[in-house]
């Protein structure tokens, strides 16, 4: 059996005395698109910041365990806040996504230059690779840093509300983007607001309800219309598209009103 790129077992977060984080069991193997869903304060970002190490826990991360030259080489993380402090080019910006590949007194050889071209040219941000990064929208921003993670050439990659502030458009494009790269082998784990992408694109769905999974299938045993209903309050349905299965929110389920 192919090991998990990422285990998770007994995860737990407590902040100022509350329980933000309970007892989260969860893994994500190769060939995988987990979708990580749930209303505001499920603890989404908890749990992605938690796996990294980023915040204290309690339980067992199988990223936490590894020292953090071996963590960079085997995990990257797009966070949901988008910020750049210095106005650098775009170019350098996702060149920071090889740092991972060097030994601490090393330089990074001539030729990773084409790597870093390569990842901008497939995310059609060819023509953004001398702008000054403090200067992109938060739109462009957002595909500059999936390109830092997508030249950092990690097994796995975690995403936090990676779509937010792209048009649609982009936000299609990127989800299909990731989609790709869990078909090639690599492990995703993305938290998304969009239950329409998640069922879309997402291989299986983790559903989070205060601090803890209570759901964690394949999209549509997932998105039930009770689940729905207690979750979420709302009453939705799925659409059979050639392009794959659409849940449309319908209203307010009667538990919301």
């Amino acid at each position: 059996m192919t090991p998990p790129l990422l285990d998770i077992a007994g995860l737990g977060v407590a902040r100022r005395g509350r329980t933000t984080l309970s007892g989260v069991n969860l893994s994500v193997g190769p060939g995988e698109c987990v979708g990580l869903i749930g209303p505001n304060g499920a603890g989404k970002t908890t749990l992605l910041q938690a796996a990294l190490g980023l915040i204290r826990h309690q339980g067992h991360s199988s990223l936490t365990a590894m020292p953090p030259s071996q963590r960079a080489l085997h995990a990257a993380f797009l966070p949901q806040t988008r910020t750049v402090a210095w106005p650098m080019p775009v170019r350098d910006l996702v060149a920071l996504g090889l740092l991972p590949h060097r030994s601490r007194k090393a330089t990074l050889p001539r030729d990773t230059a084409h790597l870093v071209d390569d990842v901008l040219a497939a995310l059609d941000l060819g023509d953004f690779a001398d702008r000054t990064a403090t200067e992109l929208s938060g739109g462009e921003l957002a595909r500059v840093l999936l390109a830092r993670v997508l030249v950092q050439r990690t097994p796995l990659i975690l995403a936090d509300e990676s779509t937010a502030g792209l048009d649609l458009a982009q936000q299609i494009a990127l989800m299909g983007r990731l989609r790709q790269l869990a078909s090639a082998g690599r492990g995703i784990l993305v938290s998304l607001h969009d239950l329409g992408l998640a069922a879309r694109f997402c291989t299986r769905l983790v559903l989070m309800q205060q601090g803890q999974i209570v759901a964690d299938d394949i999209p549509h045993r997932v998105l039930t219309p009770e689940r729905m209903a207690s979750v979420f309050g709302l009453a939705a349905t799925y659409v059979d598209t050639p392009e794959g299965p659409f849940l449309v929110p319908l209203a307010l389920s009667d538990r919301a009103t």
